[in-house]
């Protein structure tokens, strides 16, 4: 079942993908340097010693050096990046183009004043008879016995004053004692259920992203993110080591399913994702490595419009479609929601807590995830805190498991519910898919 790529098949065309952006990202980044005068003046002076201070893979090197547009292509670059090389060598776009097609300069402008390329002879659909598919109904049911299994879910508050407590060894004081019990069953289950990726769902609190830009649902197609200094240092704990493979293909089904996804190969992580790990693997030490890798996915709840609950479920369901479609290596994958539970950090209204509501919430979560989907924005806040609004990631972790695909209900392996974990509410479960 892979993923309908028909686009890689149209002739003298390549299509600027998340696999090729992953590809090309650092060519890319080479390629936008040449904003700065000073940096094409440096690659003008000694054109190899400017490429070799890049990471670029030796293919994308001789590319570069030979001034070969289709090759840079063809290694992950994107024309409009590119560019940028072009016009550090004084060449128009039309230049440029002309280069790509064998043709002339003359020549490519002739062809161009005379009305352009004609498509007949260069379609798809005039080699092989190909039409455009029709759009697909997205599957209710289940792959079974997928290579991607989604094992368990898992669902926690990241609250930053427990990853201190971890960090400043005050565990067993009598108050946080109190929190990290809720975590000793998890622990003891994560060790002998340690999955090959989690995929973090996780909301930025101003670190990666700030007010200039605010992307709505960031996927990580990143090989690594380093852990964030946010105003105390950065946590003293390993930096993430991402899937990228996994994450373009994620990214490829999610967004063919309707979803626009902003994709991001270079952030920072902050202790929304951070924490969780933390609580579930335990200490684990900055010259350390976590036991498996992390595809983050980032959701705003910062600012104003959020996503709905509805639209976070529909995403987890987007999610469990492209786990589905994967036809690479068997993978033991989890998927983790984070954030919450009730609580409210600004204004007069400052320690909400609603025990009564999270509690509700987490019944509902368990039995009745897609009636769920109708509480809107204003129950969130009104009920659990101008904060508590981050409860709308864990419908993403609970829209990607076997019930939500006419499969079986999940067990309730373990559940866990305390007051409080500084300013917040602790409200923890970790479900599993049936292993039939």
């Amino acid at each position: 079942m892979a993923l309908d790529k028909p686009y890689q098949d149209i002739p003298g065309t390549i299509i600027f993908d998340a696999e090729q952006a992953r590809k090309g990202y650092h060519l890319n980044q080479f390629s936008m340097s040449f904003m700065k005068p000073e940096n094409r003046e440096r690659y003008l002076a000694d054109r190899e010693a400017y490429v070799n201070e890049w990471p670029l893979t030796d293919a994308q090197k001789k590319a570069v050096l030979d001034m070969d547009l289709n090759a840079m292509m063809a290694e992950g670059g994107n024309i409009y990046f590119l560019s940028k090389i072009g016009a550090t060598h004084g060449l128009s776009f039309q230049q440029m183009a002309g280069s790509m097609t064998g043709m002339s300069e003359a020549a490519y402008r002739d062809m161009m004043v005379s009305g352009g390329r004609r498509p007949e002879g260069v379609r798809l659909k005039d080699l092989d008879g190909w039409t455009p598919p029709e759009p697909g109904e997205k599957a209710e049911t289940m792959r079974p016995n997928a290579p991607a299994r989604v094992t368990s879910t898992l669902y926690t508050p990241h609250v930053p004053a427990i990853g201190a407590a971890m960090d400043l060894g005050k565990t067993e004081e009598p108050y946080w004692q109190k929190v990290f019990s809720g975590y000793e069953w998890t622990r003891a289950w994560a060790k002998e259920n340690t999955p090959d990726v989690v995929i973090l769902v996780y909301n930025d609190h101003a670190t990666a992203f700030d007010s200039s830009l605010i992307p709505t649902f960031v996927l990580g197609t990143g090989a690594e993110y380093p852990v964030a200094d946010e105003g105390y240092g950065p946590r003293p704990v390993p930096g993430i080591k991402g899937y990228p493979e996994l994450a373009s293909h994620i990214a490829q089904s999610v967004i063919q399913d309707d979803f626009d996804l902003t994709l991001v190969n270079e952030m920072v992580v902050d202790h929304g994702l951070t924490v969780p790990l933390s609580l579930v693997f335990g200490d684990v030490g900055v010259d350390g490595e976590w036991p498996c890798r992390v595809i983050p996915l980032a959701v705003n709840v910062v600012q104003y419009p959020v996503p709905s609950g509805r639209r976070c479920y529909e995403l987890g369901k987007a999610i469990r479609r492209a786990l589905d479609k994967w036809d690479g290596p068997e993978l033991n994958v989890q998927v983790w929601s984070t954030g919450g539970m009730s609580h409210q950090l600004q204004g007069p209204r400052a320690g909400l807590i609603n025990a009564e509501w999270d509690n509700a919430f987490l019944d509902h979560l368990i039995a009745d995830p897609e009636g769920l989907t109708e509480w809107p924005h204003l129950e969130y806040v009104d009920e659990a805190g101008s904060e508590g609004i981050e409860l709308v990631d864990w419908l993403i972790a609970r829209g990607t498991m076997d019930d939500q695909f006419g499969g079986g209900a999940p067990t309730v392996d373990h559940r866990f519910y305390h007051v409080p974990a500084s300013n917040t509410a602790v409200g923890h479960m970790v479900l599993s898919n049936p292993t039939d």
